[in-house]
């Protein structure tokens, strides 16, 4: 048995898609924090302030990135149910509380970090239909990382223009 954090090696297209799952993990869970830190330091103002009408909130985004997760992970990867309804996500206008859709945000990331942890890697070549679009696992993944990090990225350009502030994730790296 391999020592813990090593991969048994079952040939290299295991190999590849252990590594494929474990970035994936890795990825989601590096935001998390992040993502949780700007959203606490926003006033509940803050979190519902959109530019226009043609643009997102931080809840809005929130509430789209825990049904997306939701839908693509837990949903079409994971076979659990999920009913999304997509245009409440961004049509939502009454101020629910940050905590709240963090706590929400944190229960479906930690329920994919589950999926992901014990989804055989030959899930990842399976065939799903997910929201309309045939995928692959590796592709229903790949999709909700990205996606993930899209939104992520917006939530804290939002962040840093309404407070006018460095969040300071990499300051480590600024120094001499």
């Amino acid at each position: 048995m391999p020592p813990p954090g090593a991969m048994a090696h079952n040939g290299p297209m295991e190999d590849m898609s252990r590594l494929f799952l474990e970035a994936s993990r890795q990825e989601l869970a590096e935001m998390r924090p992040r993502l949780r830190q700007t959203v606490a330091a926003l006033t509940p103002e803050q979190v519902w302030w959109r530019p226009n009408e043609n643009s997102n909130s931080v809840g809005n985004l929130l509430l789209h990135l825990n049904g997306n997760v939701s839908q693509w992970l837990l949903q079409g990867l994971g076979g659990r149910p999920y009913q999304r309804h997509r245009p409440q996500e961004f049509a939502q206008r009454a101020a629910l509380p940050a905590a709240q859709l963090l706590e929400g945000l944190d229960h479906t990331l930690a329920q994919a970090d589950a999926v992901l942890a014990a989804l055989p890697a030959s899930d990842l070549a399976r065939v799903l239909t997910i929201q309309g679009y045939t995928v692959t696992g590796a592709k229903a993944i790949y999709h909700v990382v990205t996606h993930f990090a899209l939104h992520y990225g917006q939530i804290l350009y939002l962040a840093k223009m309404m407070q006018d502030r460095n969040l300071g994730f990499y300051a480590h790296l600024d120094q001499p």
